[in-house]
């Protein structure tokens, strides 16, 4: 499991574990957000309505679900991570706090490793960069960003992007897969 506060890099991460280690199976969350420019549905998301997430809690296909930063809602469908752990193959998601504690709930054995930021005004700089939230989504964001990084030794590890390449390395490390 990778989890870690908003804009430090958790998609940036999955998708250069994406590009350069194929075998570790990536789970895609379903979102009630709209898209981001250049997110594709399927692949960085499933993007659905709130009447589809409600359906999806109301039938337990969620293996975890949060509001995230007040708006939104962010879930791990259940079946395909169950059917990927079966296969005893390595298994990635990536979720925010509030879904590393349910899935810690249901799963104690899983590996959870929190992605920390080098220092929290890079990580504002990072949210601010991205240029997807107005001013008031990015003060919400960073205030949630404050708890989680509190949070961070709740996990089995932390991993801090510096440097991308670097942390996806010691990620895949933890995973117990070799690195390039």
């Amino acid at each position: 499991m990778l989890a870690g506060p908003t804009a430090v890099g958790k998609g940036t991460v999955s998708a250069d574990i994406r590009r350069r280690y194929p075998q570790v199976w990536l789970s895609v969350s379903v979102t009630t957000r709209p898209p981001r420019p250049n997110e594709v549905d399927g692949v960085h998301y499933h993007f659905i309505s709130d009447a589809e997430f409600d359906r999806m809690i109301a039938d337990d296909e969620l293996l975890e679900w949060a509001v995230v930063h007040g708006r939104n809602r962010y879930g791990t469908p259940r079946r395909p991570v169950e059917e990927q752990l079966r296969t005893g193959e390595p298994a990635l998601l990536e979720i925010d706090l509030q879904g590393a504690r349910q899935v810690r709930r249901t799963m104690p054995n899983a590996h959870f490793v929190f992605l920390a930021p080098p220092s929290f005004e890079e990580l504002e700089r990072r949210l601010l960069a991205r240029g997807t939230e107005g001013p008031e989504e990015r003060a919400r964001r960073l205030l949630t960003a404050r708890e989680e990084l509190a949070a961070a030794d709740e996990f089995d590890d932390i991993v801090v992007n510096d440097v991308v390449t670097r942390a996806t390395d010691e990620l895949v490390s933890l995973m117990g897969l070799p690195t390039e």
